[in-house]
């Protein structure tokens, strides 16, 4: 199989539809949507007035703290338009997809193009609120401010935000899977060199075999795999608040 520019495996390509190509991007993330949607089924199945089950306390757990973190970082107007559901979305879509590699599969999160999709969306809803507030004059007064001759650093700014985004995310999950590579690797080679040395035939076999391979990484998965990934969600999540909440305000 070839690979596409962002390293992410292509499995087929559909020449009836424009030679479109499906990599592994593509399809682990629909099998991430496909496990969130299944969870949240899952959860909120008989939903009654109080709750009874532990699903359903746990369901409104997760919907309690979203509201809090929209109305305490956004302001309580968000909370009435949508934009609650939208960040539960990309936290939990950012962490599924970020751990799936704890599974074996190739992280989304890993592919850049996945990152600047969601980077550009929240970069257009940025824009939407800053025409909203202050309309179009006050859209492009606002490149203008505090003096004129700041309107060049002002469009580089605007735009690196979006770009910003997007490579603090992937830089964060594709140098933890680098770096969990390297550790494997390491560790196939310290124990070549270490059990190696013992004589006969014990040596030659044990030396063939990474018995330091066992149990060592799961040490650095806990931070690279889960702490991390949550992390790099989590602050996605509250950029997109922040940057959102601010340009609301005008």
């Amino acid at each position: 199989m070839s690979l596409d520019v962002h390293g992410a495996r292509i499995l087929f390509e559909i020449p009836i539809l424009g030679g479109i190509v499906i990599t592994e991007t593509v399809v682990n993330t629909w099998i991430v949507m496909a496990v969130i949607v299944g969870l949240c089924i899952f959860l909120t199945r008989g939903m009654q007035v109080h709750a009874r089950t532990k699903r359903q306390i746990i369901a409104e757990f997760i919907v309690k703290k979203v509201n809090s973190m929209v109305g305490e970082n956004m302001g309580e107007r968000f909370l009435n338009v949508g934009y609650a559901p939208l960040i539960a979305a990309i936290m939990s879509l950012s962490a599924f997809c970020s751990l799936s590699s704890m599974i074996g599969l190739y992280a989304p999160t890993s592919d850049l193009s996945t990152l600047l999709g969601w980077s550009l969306m929240v970069f257009v809803l940025i824009t939407y609120n800053k025409f909203r507030a202050g309309g179009p004059l006050g859209y492009i007064k606002g490149y203008f401010q505090p003096i004129p001759v700041l309107l060049p650093f002002n469009i580089i700014s605007e735009f690196a935000t979006p770009l910003s985004m997007a490579f603090r995310h992937f830089g964060n999950i594709a140098s933890g899977t680098v770096i969990t590579g390297l550790i494997y690797a390491a560790l196939s080679s310290l124990s070549h060199a270490v059990f190696s040395i013992l004589p006969g035939a014990l040596g030659q076999v044990l030396g063939n075999i990474p018995l330091l391979q066992v149990g060592i990484p799961a040490i650095f998965s806990v931070y690279f795999d889960l702490f991390s990934s949550c992390l790099q969600a989590f602050i996605f999540c509250m950029l997109t608040m922040m940057y959102i909440g601010s340009a609301a305000e005008g």
